[in-house]
């Protein structure tokens, strides 16, 4: 509805009100109908224009306001609302606003909500967890990474003690696996005739003894047996059910495994670094670590098409390595001691400096260090380490992996 159509319906309503006045006079007394006219008028109205809902009680706070001090109060100054639609209060409150948030109202409103701003300077709802927002309990310090003995196992990191070590300058070199010759026998048929009976395969571990093979002799007509004269695993076999074998060909090979041949090339410009007894640390490059042997053999005839010569150590073996598969060697031609060294994979790079992961407990704790020589497999450490201390030093970086994880949990 618009202004003026609520200004005509208070009109009317007014209009009625007098008509009847005779009979609210007696009731009311004369000076009370006036008073309340204008009173319903500006409850309908609200001084504005705008209809309001709360009209009865306009009307009955005007009741209110007929003293007994005998002033006409009909007037519209008394009555009439201000604009900001409060109705008799008269306060305004757009003014209040601008006199900032943080302050209660002049007209005794209690303003209990919440203001606006009061969370921080940082905008952030921060309950009891400290000025950052945050209900951090037992924060680690800073460059501390709390990792248990599970996880440590778990993520293949390995553990050592700081402590003296050799620093080597080694002549780096390329070998092969081989089957220990001197370990091998070729098992080779008495007489020939055709098989009858095969008992092992290709692959098949044997005892000394163990039946192979029944072979049907052409000369006796008489079968004989094929036994297995080392124990080992069959490596070869160059005889099938029914084929005919004779002396000129092994139908078996049988190998111990247990110790192998490494046989590395060396070049002529090195053979004067490399000798018998010397000490060759191998490498099967498998991720596993590197196992160290002797030099028992080194070739006194050299390869045409390579220009090498052979250097071969003998190693023991758990099942490690295969024969076929290459190797590297590291043949130490000058030693120095280093009083105090770690492992090469325990240095890391955090921020632009070189640290070392100590292992405290179920902590790890991120130490700056100074390091001086190094070689293929241990650095010198000058400072920030201390003797015994344990260190991840295998697979380190999942240590930093975790440290840089924490933190970036703990930023905004």
């Amino acid at each position: 509805m618009s202004r003026s159509g609520l200004r005509d319906a208070a009109v009317l309503l007014l209009g009625g009100l007098v008509g009847a006045g005779g009979l609210y006079a007696a009731q009311e007394g004369p000076s009370a109908l006036p008073t309340r006219a204008l009173a319903l008028y500006a409850g309908l109205t609200g001084g504005d224009g705008h209809a309001h809902a709360e009209a009865p009680k306009a009307a009955a706070a005007a009741d209110d306001h007929t003293d007994g001090d005998g002033h006409d109060h009909d007037k519209p100054r008394a009555a009439a609302p201000k604009e900001d639609g409060h109705g008799e209060s008269g306060h305004d409150h757009g003014a209040e606003e601008d006199d900032g948030l943080d302050e209660e109202d002049d007209d005794g409103h209690g303003h209990d909500a919440p203001k606006a701003g009061r969370a921080g300077d940082d905008g952030h709802g921060h309950g009891d967890g400290g000025e950052d927002g945050h209900g951090h309990s037992a924060e680690l310090p800073e460059g501390v990474v709390e990792l248990s003995d599970a996880k440590v196992k778990a993520a293949g990191v390995s553990l050592a003690a700081a402590g003296p070590a050799a620093l080597r300058e080694e002549l780096q070199l390329n070998g092969v696996v081989q089957a220990n010759q001197e370990a091998t026998v070729q098992v080779t048929p008495r007489f020939p005739g055709v098989v009858r009976t095969l008992s092992r395969r290709l692959g098949d571990e044997v005892r000394k003894g163990d039946l192979l093979a029944v072979v049907e002799s052409n000369q006796s007509l008489t079968a004989y047996d094929l036994k297995a004269p080392i124990s080992g695993v069959v490596t070869e076999r160059q005889a099938s059910l029914g084929e005919y074998v004779s002396e000129q060909k092994p139908a078996f090979v049988v190998t111990d495994l247990s110790t192998l041949w490494v046989d590395f090339s060396v070049y002529r410009r090195d053979l004067g670094k490399v000798a018998v007894g010397g000490t060759v640390r191998i490498d099967p490059e498998d991720g596993g670590e590197p196992i160290e042997a002797k030099i028992s053999y080194l070739s006194p005839m050299g390869a045409v098409d390579t220009q090498s010569a052979v250097a071969r150590a003998v190693i023991p073996n758990d099942g490690r390595f295969r024969p076929g598969l290459f190797a590297t060697g590291a043949v130490a031609t000058a030693e120095q001691q280093a009083p105090l060294a770690v492992s090469l994979d325990a240095i890391q790079s955090l921020e632009g400096r070189e640290v070392v992961f100590v292992r405290e407990g179920d902590r790890f704790e991120a130490r700056d260090v100074r390091l001086g020589r190094r070689d293929a497999r241990v650095v010198e450490v000058l400072s920030g380490l201390k003797t015994g201390e344990t260190y991840a030093a295998r697979n380190s970086f999942v240590v930093k992996a975790e440290l840089a994880k924490g933190s970036a949990s703990h930023e905004h």
